[in-house]
This record gives structure tokens, sequence and C-alpha cells, in this order.
């Protein structure tokens, strides 16, 4: 859905360019653009049409339909069309004051219901940057069949009525959308067909740090493209070059125009530091086709395995290896990408979700750290032949939403980190209640009741993000809370592997021990922290019930479980050394994205290896921030002074020492976790003798002696590289020096172990 706001004028030029300006890539076989209502007996083209016979002044007029259904109908040739609905709600206003309620539908199709123009320009007036008059246009994608008709019938709710300003309806190449290439499916093994029994909507065509590019800049099909500026989330730079574009017979010269392919976005200098990320809202109980647009435009990029990143959307991993060069196969040659996910809907309204896309480099050493986009389409597949959802809800959600999408200049966490004083006092109220109801005492609370009110102070919950779930909504996901389904515990409770919304979604349900004081506040935290935060290194939070007394969370399914059930105690298969490295690298990238945050770093306080999980790639992800605090706001004082809390084995003796809080406190407890992973054993044995008890002083002491290859994971002899273990050794060994000033900050932590890694591979 694209919103417009070109002065009347400026349409007129752009509509007459459409028709005398130069030869297009396609020729639509197929061309109306009606003006409905219209009184004019100005005549442009003979390709301009209008229900009275007159021509038309695009969104000027507008046929009003009574209370009863009306049908345009089409003559049209077989094979795909687009239909595009303009809308412009001022021009019905004075004629009738009452906002019209109305359904559309299309040869068989559902595409609106119960309708609101004027709720959907109040919508975009609020989500999106420019203070304009949203004109609008919805866009659909239907394959006529045989007979060769395409209706457009228009019904009128109960007791209103329907206006439509313009109708347009083009034709399109065979294969551009329908029966295409094979897409890939996200998080499933296969999905829908995009063949002539499904329609499609389309919802975002973004220009990748480009300007607009208008219907009669398209290749034809006088498809519009909107700048990312309004969905880009955080930093990213743009590129601009002039490169000739040379499409071929994968990537016809009528798949995108050559605006697209010559400008991208890409991470500049920071590439390791954050995700190259945009946040789409859509409507949730669909399945939806993204098409990316690449195209290799940087004369230096001549060779394959010189670029490479990681795709994911939803937080899922759509490509692991994506190779730009590869792709292309030279300089200025285009490609697209087809990808299909359902976006669930949480809470059986079909609200809107944000729907992610994010890139970042991979974590294997390439000669240049980047991501780069040109282009992205977004399209709704049919569910039942249709394509309609509610009307938008306007709400403060909306408006945060929308201050959140806007700041794309700034820390992605400092954009979301204001507002918060709504969301204080509902969490604060709701905390009270289940301590009284629970008899916890004041006085045992208060050193993290004043901790929590810091983090809420300084945090919102954008209302969109986190869904709040029924506590019969979670029984039924996890058979009652059955034992069977328990897949591990800690501090907090029981956590159980379940599934939402009709076994579509498999999810961890981790459910608070009702004896547990602390586990009332590390809810709180968790669902302010894992609401607002969003990296491929942290592991994502779906929801959480806080129902009959129950307190539940509910995360993203981690299929491989903890880093910990990996190393020791277990049965399972030992970890390649190589996935060692990486997991341990993963880790590392998620922490320096907490502590990286531009005006308050985020210290985790509880690293473990049991807080380390793996999805079903083996992609390593942060947990657990229940005990996690904000760093200090004074940027002349490095700490912040709180009570000692984390795990035995894995505390900053410092911290323990000063209680002086800092991000150094998170580096030490990794260090225990490197030396956990390189040698397969506990952070502290009680049993062992003096010298071994400890994980962290042992490991330290056999580097320093040079005989750390002694105490490795026998499972891993003869397969780490000596220069890969020294380098490996200096890395965890500098994480554990007694004072935290002498430690590396976590962006070291993560270079160090990347060199490790090439070590290990030129080896």
């Amino acid at each position: 859905m694209s919103p417009f706001s070109l002065p009347l004028f400026s349409l007129l030029i752009l509509f007459i360019t459409m028709i005398t300006g130069t030869t297009q890539p396609y020729k639509a076989t197929d061309y109306f653009f009606l003006d409905c209502g219209s009184s004019s007996t100005n005549t442009y083209s003979q390709k301009w049409d209008r229900d009275n016979k007159d021509n038309f002044f695009p969104y000027s007029t507008t046929r009003i339909l009574k209370t009863t259904s009306f049908t345009y109908t089409f003559l049209v040739t077989k094979g795909p069309k687009f239909l595009r609905l303009y809308f412009n709600p001022d021009t019905y206003s004075s004629r009738n004051p009452n906002p019209p309620f109305f359904s559309v539908s299309s040869n068989g199709y559902s595409l609106l219901t119960n309708f609101s123009a004027s709720l959907t320009t109040s919508f975009l007036a609020k989500t999106h940057s420019s203070q304009v008059i949203p004109y609008f246009v919805k866009e659909f994608l239907i394959h006529v069949n045989n007979t060769q008709i395409l209706n457009v019938t228009f019904t009128p709710s109960p007791n209103s009525y329907a206006f439509i300003n313009a109708i347009e309806v083009a034709s399109m190449p065979e294969n551009l959308y329908f029966n295409a290439k094979t897409p890939k499916y996200i998080n499933q093994l296969k999905g829908p067909v995009i063949g002539n029994n499904t329609a499609l909507e389309n919802i975002y065509r973004l220009n990748m740090g480009g300007g607009q590019i208008s219907g009669c800049n398209d290749t034809g099909m006088f498809r519009s493209w909107d700048p990312d500026n309004n969905y880009i989330y955080g930093p990213g730079t743009t590129q601009v070059y002039d490169t000739p574009i040379r499409y071929t017979m994968d990537t016809p010269n009528y798949t995108a125009p050559e605006l697209v392919y010559q400008t991208q976005r890409s991470m500049g200098k920071r590439a390791n530091k954050y995700n190259l990320t945009w946040i789409l809202p859509v409507d949730s109980g669909f399945y939806y086709m993204l098409r990316l647009h690449f195209c290799n435009i940087i004369p230096r990029y001549t060779e394959i395995g010189q670029v490479v990143f990681t795709i994911f959307i939803n937080n899922q991993t759509a490509e692991q290896d994506a190779d730009l060069f590869y792709w292309t196969q030279g300089s200025g040659y285009p490609v697209y990408k087809d990808y299909i996910v359902f976006v669930n809907d949480l809470d059986g309204h079909q609200s809107r979700q944000d729907l992610w896309l994010a890139m970042h480099p991979s974590p294997y050493k390439h000669q240049y750290a980047d991501a780069y986009l040109n282009g992205l389409e977004v399209f709704k597949l049919s569910k039942d032949h249709n394509l309609s959802s509610p009307n938008p809800k306007l709400s403060l959600g909306n408006l945060q939403q929308s201050s959140i999408i806007e700041g794309n200049n700034k820390t992605p966490l400092y954009a979301i980190i204001i507002g918060v004083c709504g969301i204080l006092v509902l969490l604060s109220i709701v905390l009270i209640v289940l301590l009284q109801k629970r008899g916890v005492k004041h006085h045992n609370t208060t050193c993290d009741q004043q901790s929590q009110a810091q983090i809420s102070s300084d945090a919102t919950l954008p209302s969109n993000r986190c869904r709040r779930f029924t506590l019969q909504e979670v029984k039924t996901a996890t058979n009652e809370f059955n034992d069977n389904c328990c897949i591990g515990g800690g501090g907090f409770g029981k956590v159980y592997k379940g599934y939402m919304d009709n076994a579509t979604t498999t999810v961890a349900v981790k459910r608070l021990n009702l004896s547990s004081s602390q586990g009332l506040r590390e809810f709180i935290t968790e669902i302010l922290l894992l609401s607002i935060l969003r990296h491929v290194h942290l592991v994502s939070m779906i929801g959480y019930c806080e129902d009959d007394g129950e307190m539940v969370l509910v995360y993203e399914y981690m299929a491989h479980g903890t880093l910990q059930e990996h190393l020791y105690n277990t049965n399972k298969p030992p970890l390649s050394w190589k996935r060692r490295l990486d997991i341990c690298i993963g880790a590392a990238k998620g922490l320096h994205y907490l502590h990286s945050c531009e005006k308050r770093a985020i210290i985790h306080r509880d690293v473990k290896s049991t807080n380390i999980l793996l999805d079903e790639n083996w992609v390593a992800k942060v947990s657990d921030f229940g005990l996690s605090k904000l760093g200090s706001k004074d940027p002349l004082k490095a700490h912040v002074s709180t009570a000692v809390k984390g795990s035995f084995g894995y505390i900053d003796p410092e911290y323990c020492r000063t209680k002086q809080l800092t991000e150094k406190s998170d580096v030490y407890s990794f260090g225990v976790v490197l030396f956990e992973v390189l040698c397969a054993r506990p952070a502290v044995i009680q049993c062992a003798r003096d010298e071994q008890v400890s994980l962290a002083e042992w490991a330290k002491s056999c580097n320093r002696k040079g005989t750390l290859q002694e105490i490795i994971d026998p499972k891993l002899r003869g397969e780490i590289a000596p220069g890969c273990l020294r380098k490996f050794g200096k890395v965890a060994s500098s994480c554990l020096h007694e004072e935290g000033r002498e430690r590396p900050a976590m962006e070291e932590v993560v270079w160090g172990l990347q060199f490790a890694l090439e070590l290990q591979e030129w080896s």
C-alpha cells in the first residue's frame, strides 16, 4: 500500500508523462485507468477511460456507491494483472460526512472487508515521517483465467456506503511474480506456491538508499517504489554508483528499474557492531513473499568470497552465506531472491505484527565485512481466496512504533529507550499486586526494586512486539505443563517445549516457580529488555502470561538447547572445534551488541554456558536477561553500584569485592565460558584438587606455563591448530584479569576469536 501526496498539477504532469514518455522495457497488453465519477470532458489518451465516458484528474473525483453493491467489469486477455485502487477520503467528506465502510472483491477473491479509507489514511499519516496528505493506493495481483474478464465489486457495509476515486488495471509478464522461480521457505520445508490460483497484495516496494521512483519511471508496469527511510532500523549507509546495469535472461530488464539497482543500503565501517535491519509492519495470519533485489555495483568487488553475509527473516536464517559476487557473477548484473515466511496470528485478531528483515556479515573472515540490499518487494499471499484484514488501530502503540521507525539515524536501543512512564506504572502495579498475593515482604526486595525501577524508567514496551497470552493458551501449548514436555529449568522455574497457533509455532515456555520472589523481578526485567532488543545473537521473546497468579515467559524455541548440554555430562555427539569457535564468536557478538549501545550499555550479569542457546542452525544466542542492569548514565563513571548477583564460578571477583558492576564483569564471565568450551568441564568442581577447583584459575595457570594443551577436551586432541590454541588461550586469559580495566572490551574479544578461527582455517 503506497501513500501519495503529489499536488493535483504534479499528478497531471506525471500521468501525461506516462503516456508521452520514452519506450519502457515492457509494454502492457492490457492497460486501463478508470476515473470514477468524473464529469470532465478533457481527453488525453485512449488508454484512459472513465465510468461516465469522460476523462479524469486523479483523486479529484469520486464515485459514491450507495447501499447496494456495484461491479466494474474489464475485458482483458488471459494472464496476471495488476489491480490498483486509488483512494482519497477527502473527496467524499463534503458529500457525506459519515466515513464509509465497505468490502471489495475481484474474481472470487476477497480483497477488502469492512474497509475504512479514512482510518487507513490516518494510520499512514501517523506512521510516515513526511507530513503530507496521504492519498494511497491498494495494489493487488490477480491471475485472470480463460473467461478474460476482471470484475471488481464494491459492497457497502450495513448502513454505510462505498467510494472509489480511480481504478487501474495493467498486465504484467507471465512469470514475473506468478509461476516464477521457486522461492525459499523460512522455517519450514514447503509452503504455498504462487500459481494461477493465488492472489497477492503488494504491501511494500522499496528502493533501498534511493528516492521515490514514480510509476512513469518504472519498467512499463507503473509500479511505484518508495524510499526505505521509514522502515530502516538503526544505522545504515547509502551507496550510489552509476554502474551500467546489465540485465540477463534470469533477471530481464522489466524486473526492476535501473534506479533501484544503482543505489543500495550497506553497513559501512561499523558492520560488525549491528545488523542492517528493516522493520515492516504487516497483517498477521498470512504468508508473505519477500523479493530481495541485489546488484554488484561496487567496483572493488571482483571475486567470489570477498563479501559474504547472512540474511535473517523474522529472526530465522533465510540465507547462511549470501555471496554477492557469486550471485551476480560480475559488476552491474542484477539478481533477485524470493523468500516465503508465515507471520503467525498471535492474538487471533489478525493484528499487525512487525516483519523483520536483517543482514549481518558472515562470522567467517572475508575481505570485506558488509551486507547490501538494493530493493525489496513484500507481497501478502491469499489464504482461502482471502486477502482482507481488520482496519488499522489508531492507538498510542502506533505512535510509539512510528517514533521507533522514524529514528533511523540513532542506535536502535536508544531510539526505543524513551517514553516509559505508562508502562512503568502498569508493570509496577502488576508487581505490587503479585507481591501482595504471595506475601513477599518489602524489605527483601528493596534493592532489586530500585534497580528494576532504573531499567523501567529507561525502557518502553512496544505494544505490538510482545504478545500477552492467556493461561489457557499456555496450558494448551504445554499439555497442561506436562512433565514430559519439560526441557530444562533454573532459578526462575521449569522450561517446557510447547506448540502455539495450531501447532505451527514451536516455543519454549518458562514458568515461574511460585515460591521464588527473585523470579518476579526477573520476569519484569526480561519483558522490558527482550521486547526492545533485536539481534541475531540474542534470543527472541514471543510473549508472556500474567494470569491467575501464574507468570510465564514464551520464547522462540532453540532446537539444540544450551551450550553446556554439548560440552560435558551429556550423551550428545561432541562439537567440532570449528563449531565451538563459531558459537563463541556468535555469543561474543551478542554481548558486544548489549555493551555497545550509544547512550547506555546493558550488562547481562549472568553470562554462563547454560545461558547461551543454540538454534537449529547452531547459531548462538544469549538468553536469560532477568539479572541484567543498565550501565552508568554518567560518562565519567564507568560502574554502577549494586548488590552482587550472578552464578558461582562465573562472577567477576572485582565485582564481588567492590559491588561495582561494569561491562568488564560480563567479559570475565565470558572468559570462563571460553575455557569451559575448550576444556569441556564445569566452571567449578568442588571435589577436585585445590588448584583445579576453579576452572578460571586452573586454565589461567596452565596458559601461563604453556601447558594449556594438556587440559583441553580429550575429544579435541589433534584437532586444534597450535596457533589457534595459543590465540584462543590468550583471548580467554585476557578476559580473566583480576582488574577489569586490564580486560579487553567485547569488541576486542570478537576480533580475537575471529582471528583464532582464521588461524584454524589456515592450518
